[in-house]
């Protein structure tokens, strides 16, 4: 009997070309302009926390740390504002990874929320220490945008992963 929902099935191993493939999309994003519109949302923080949270043992600190300082470089902003940030937010991921494997989707959401606050609060910190202005209450928006973005994004990081429907009756599984 063939299961009818994706999530009963079994996932392939993802390939670490596709991780970074993923995260160097999500760069791209990054460096499109958007000014000062609010609710845009940190799509490499994002990515980068599923990544984290998926496969702890082969993406992290370091790759959050190199994505970070190039975020930097392209979007002009203090050298090692959104590295740090990233940091945490791949150390968090990691930490709470095993923990959030079990939840659904929309529970997951909810638990990368504070994840994602606490790196835009820590950018806001390094701003305001170098002596930039208070972007405003809006600024923390794109947090709550990239937390509705998470089941749809998941579905699409995941879609390459998903075993053939057909089936091979000589595989035990």
């Amino acid at each position: 009997m063939q299961p009818t929902n994706r999530s009963s099935r079994i996932l392939l191993p993802v390939k670490l070309w596709f991780i970074y493939f993923s995260l160097i999309l999500t760069l791209g994003f990054a460096y499109v302009p958007t000014g000062t519109f609010p609710g845009v949302p940190d799509w490499v923080a994002l990515v980068l926390a599923f990544w984290c949270i998926r496969e702890p043992l082969r993406i992290g600190m370091g790759a959050g740390f190199v994505f970070g300082l190039l975020v930097d470089i392209g979007q002009g902003a203090a050298m090692g504002q959104h590295a740090l940030a990233y940091v945490v937010v791949a150390y968090l991921a990691g930490r709470f990874a095993r923990r959030l494997m079990w939840f659904p989707l929309l529970q997951q959401a909810l638990h990368v929320l504070p994840m994602l606050l606490a790196a835009q609060l820590l950018m806001v910190t390094v701003r305001l220490l170098a002596g930039a202005e208070f972007p405003g209450w809006l600024y923390f928006l794109s947090s709550f945008t990239s937390v509705l973005l998470w089941a749809p994004m998941s579905f699409l990081l995941l879609l390459p992963q998903y075993q053939p429907v057909e089936r091979d009756d000589n595989r035990p599984i």
